[in-house]
């Protein structure tokens, strides 16, 4: 027992007993087969009775049309001589004059006093000249007779032949079209079973199908329906719900992944605020405790306090690198749609970033071999490509320890990509700390790496400017030592 909502208990929903559709469109069938040849039946032998009433009428015509010649002739000995004949045969002979009585009977002693002018076989002969018909003597033996009058001069002779059985089997319709018929209708019933069988197990199919739809259920129908209209229109059926069954899933599945990413990003966006504020700890801590100095101790030495303005602009200088790529990665990462892309000069932009570190690296004792001369078409930012070999050149200096900065470029076969690649010959990184260069505010050495004045944000930088490109970038250790950044940038 189930309750509804209003909490009053209702009967549970129980499987109902149903004739199948099949059994259904097969009774059907039969009940149409056997009305069909039923009326067909029917009408033959209505046809067949009134065509063998016909052919006896005729016959006795031909007799009736005898005894009119003898009328017309007088001849009473043929007439006599016909009539006797036919006694002897079981037909009985009328004579009627023009006003209904019978002046002649073979068959009676006494010949009766009515007029017969209301008989229909009568009236039908005085109306067209001859007629017949069907019916019970109730006047005699109660006998069925069969009447055939025939209209000749002043005369309407009638014959009659009792309705014996053997009449009756003469009148009977054919019954081998009878049983031909029935024949007939157990053939169709046959074929009927099997045709209403093929469709019934359709529908069968179609409301298991439909039973399963309304439950939900992944549907995979790997049977073919016919090769039919009905099996067609199945067919569509089962593959446009298939569809929305692969609709609903790609559905969820985006759902799942776009909750993903946004409480990824929401993650990222939590941990890169707790770095930052971590990292902004240390420079503004510096330049309070130099600032504080500063006006604790009014008497410093000129030297003492130039040192500790130094160390402030130090980390004041920082503190401006570190907001700026904070505020750079935080575009990338929205999307960047406050960047602006246009055409490009790879080339140019390259000289000029190695132009620009080649006073430090010579410094080190390093020197920056720049093979990149590709000037096609290229769709970009220059800020950001500069921002990448910027930050790529410039760790390389700080924290290879090599000697060397080597660039190089690669084209596809079809012109269609363009592989850059950012490689020295220093000490390299150990394979753990690889996978995860990109983190932001990820540091191999932490303090070499705050020495050398660096955000933390630079790696993680290059592979958002890069992404936003739509290209990808990877690193490894070389062969021969030094690391290898490898980056790609659709071109045209």
């Amino acid at each position: 027992m189930a309750m509804d909502s209003s909490g009053n208990s209702r009967p549970s929903p129980t499987k109902e007993c149903r004739v199948t559709y099949h059994r259904r469109l097969f009774v059907g069938l039969v009940i149409y087969s056997a009305v069909l040849v039923g009326s067909f039946a029917l009408f033959q032998y209505f046809r067949e009775k009134e065509f063998k009433a016909k052919e006896l009428n005729e016959q006795l015509q031909g007799v009736n049309g005898s005894i009119l010649e003898a009328l017309v002739e007088n001849d009473s000995v043929e007439f006599n001589k016909i009539a006797s004949r036919r006694l002897s045969d079981g037909l009985r002979i009328s004579v009627i004059d023009g006003k209904g009585r019978v002046v002649y009977d073979n068959s009676l002693d006494t010949l009766p006093g009515t007029n017969h002018l209301d008989r229909s076989e009568i009236a039908e002969a005085v109306k067209t000249g001859s007629g017949f018909s069907l019916r019970r003597h109730s006047e005699s033996t109660g006998q069925t007779y069969f009447y055939s009058a025939k209209r000749g001069g002043d005369y309407i002779v009638r014959t009659a032949i009792p309705y014996t059985v053997s009449l009756n089997q003469l009148l009977a319709a054919d019954y081998g079209f009878l049983w031909f018929m029935v024949g007939i209708t157990a053939v169709m019933c046959v074929i009927g079973y099997f045709a209403t069988r093929r469709v019934g197990l359709l529908v069968k199919r179609l409301n298991q199908f439909a039973e399963r739809a309304e439950r939900g259920e992944r549907i995979f129908d790997t049977e073919p329906f016919p090769h039919d209209e009905l099996g067609e229109i199945s067919n569509h059926i089962v593959r446009l719900y298939a569809r929305l069954q692969q609709a609903i899933s790609d559905r969820d599945r985006e759902h799942r992944q776009a909750m993903h990413q946004e409480q990824e990003k929401i993650r990222i966006k939590r941990q890169l605020t707790n770095n930052i504020n971590h990292e902004l700890k240390t420079p503004v801590a510096s330049m309070q405790v130099c600032l504080e100095t500063l006006l604790s101790h009014k008497g410093m030495a000129e030297e003492k306090r130039e040192e500790f303005l130094v160390r402030c602009l130090s980390a004041n200088e920082r503190l401006r690198r570190l907001l700026g790529d904070v505020s750079a990665i935080t575009r990338l990462e929205d999307g960047g749609e406050s960047i602006v892309k246009e055409k490009v000069n790879l080339a140019e932009i390259v000289a000029e970033v190695c132009d620009e570190y080649a006073v430090e690296a010579a410094g080190k004792g390093m020197s920056i071999v720049n093979a990149v001369s590709y000037d096609g078409p290229l769709s970009g930012n220059s800020s950001l490509l500069a921002s990448v070999f910027r930050n790529l050149i410039g760790n390389a200096i700080a924290y290879s320890g090599g000697t060397m900065v080597e660039l190089s470029q690669r084209l596809d076969e079809d012109g269609g990509c363009l592989t850059v690649i950012v490689a020295d010959d220093g000490i390299g990184v150990a394979p753990e700390h690889l996978s995860r260069l990109f983190e932001r505010f990820y540091r191999i050495d932490k303090g070499r790496s705050r020495q050398e004045g660096g955000t933390g944000l630079g790696l993680a930088i290059v592979k958002n400017a890069i992404a936003w490109h739509g290209g990808d970038i990877t690193v490894k250790n070389r062969r021969q030592g030094g690391l290898e950044f490898r980056f790609t940038l659709p071109t045209g």
